[in-house]
């Protein structure tokens, strides 16, 4: 698996655990997330990087993001999403709006790939959907 995919996995499980206590820092949620994964490539520093960007990038631009998403998602809220869709998407949008070395269809199947691994059996769906009609309003590539 890729340093980036990695860095998204625990990007979306600390993001995850910074809802569930807003005290801790991207950094500890971070740490927590790679403590509790025994793989190797938790060590790869390129994915330790890549995630500390997107936890830090959705913390910083969390009211930019929740709007993007709420002006796209048609009779959903941002808070009553699942809490891994959110934190899928608002990883997604993240990329869309800050991140153009990444192309769409990356930031798109990635994060539905994400939704899979993580969400319930709607999750993916639920964001391909909805990335997709981000990255069009934005006009993307």
């Amino acid at each position: 698996m890729g340093a980036r995919r990695i860095g998204r996995e625990r990007a979306l499980q600390a993001l995850y655990q910074l809802e569930q206590d807003p005290r801790l820092t991207a950094r500890a949620a971070l740490d927590a997330s790679w403590a509790a994964s025994d793989e190797e490539t938790s060590k790869d520093p390129e994915a330790h990087s890549f995630a500390l960007t997107l936890v830090e990038g959705v913390q910083k631009n969390l009211l930019t993001i929740d709007q993007t998403l709420e002006a796209h998602s048609h009779n959903w809220r941002v808070d009553r999403m699942q809490r891994i869709d959110r934190n899928v998407l608002r990883i997604g949008v993240f990329e869309l709006l800050h991140l153009p070395d990444v192309p769409r269809k990356v930031t798109i199947n990635e994060a539905v790939e994400l939704g899979k691994s993580f969400g319930n059996e709607a999750s993916s769906a639920f964001i391909n959907g909805l990335l997709d009609k981000v990255a069009e309003g934005l006009a993307k590539p």
